[in-house]
């Protein structure tokens, strides 16, 4: 049936709930003050199942230290749009090779057998340095958690899309990268930001690969965001640097994030794109 030039009257009144049936997992999520956290209250918000993953003696180890994730389920529970939706958490430690597709496989069977939207949150903190102090180590630390695994979710992810009827609605694969190719760059993180630049790099290669089966694949750059990591001083500094005089907040990119998800998303594929409240480096 062709499409219409312009949407009808129905179409356009927004379904306050435009993601009921969809499911959804979430990378890095066990954080409340993260954005995988933000990320998966909104999507729940607008009425998806959702899977949180963690990883909790990575965020043990760090100096923000890691939350109970039975605190971090209740808060997404309490943002459900939809009762009936399931939110579920499991661990898993990303590094290992195995673990990204027993992953996909666990959440879509928590999530009643079909995994719609993919969001890559997570992401090795520390283990890096300057090119000087940078060494073998720090960078297949980072290859692993960072590119390597997203790589094997999303290839489990689209295998599992395969089984589904052809270009069934609602697939999406959302990436994060961190804005290391704009400005002075980050020199005092080379092993983070070479591989956040390849998950932008090969976006746009992953959206045509998954083009055929429905799926969009796009890479948010969250500019600097307030998870907890800076004080004081060196705080009030980022601050300055956004016109609004604000450090962006967990919700700010799970907005944007959540958008993607839905059908109004569905022309958009293969991008970059910002959610950097104007930031000046």
């Amino acid at each position: 049936m062709p499409r219409l030039p312009h949407p009808s009257p129905e179409e356009l009144r927004r379904d306050p709930l435009p993601l009921r049936g969809r499911t959804a997992l979430v990378t890095g999520a066990s954080r409340r003050d993260g954005i995988g956290h933000a990320v998966a209250r909104r999507l729940a918000a607008y009425g998806a199942g959702v899977y949180l993953h963690h990883h909790v003696p990575h965020d043990a180890a760090m100096p923000w230290g890691a939350d109970r994730i039975d605190e971090v389920l209740a808060s997404v529970r309490e943002a459900l749009g939809d009762p009936g939706a399931t939110v579920a958490a499991g661990p898993g430690d990303l590094a290992d090779p195995e673990a990204p597709a027993a992953l996909v496989a666990t959440a879509a069977g928590a999530l009643g057998g079909r995994l719609d939207i993919l969001v890559a949150n997570h992401a090795l903190s520390g283990s890096d340095g300057t090119l000087d102090t940078v060494d073998a180590a720090m960078l297949d630390a980072h290859w692993a958690v960072d590119t390597r695994s997203v790589l094997l979710l999303v290839q489990a992810y689209a295998r599992s899309r395969a089984a589904l009827e052809p270009r069934t609605p609602g697939g999406r694969v959302v990436l994060m990268t961190s804005g290391q190719d704009l400005g002075g760059g980050m020199p005092g993180e080379i092993a983070y930001a070479l591989q956040k630049g390849a998950l932008a790099s090969v976006t746009r290669s992953l959206a045509t690969a998954l083009a055929e089966r429905a799926v969009t694949v796009n890479a948010v750059n969250p500019g600097p965001v307030d998870t907890g990591y800076l004080t004081g001083e060196a705080y009030d500094a980022v601050a300055a640097m956004f016109p609004g005089g604000r450090w962006g907040m967990p919700d700010d990119p799970a907005r944007l994030i959540a958008w993607l998800a839905t059908d109004e998303a569905e022309w958009i594929t293969g991008q970059v794109i910002g959610s950097e409240g104007g930031f000046r480096r």
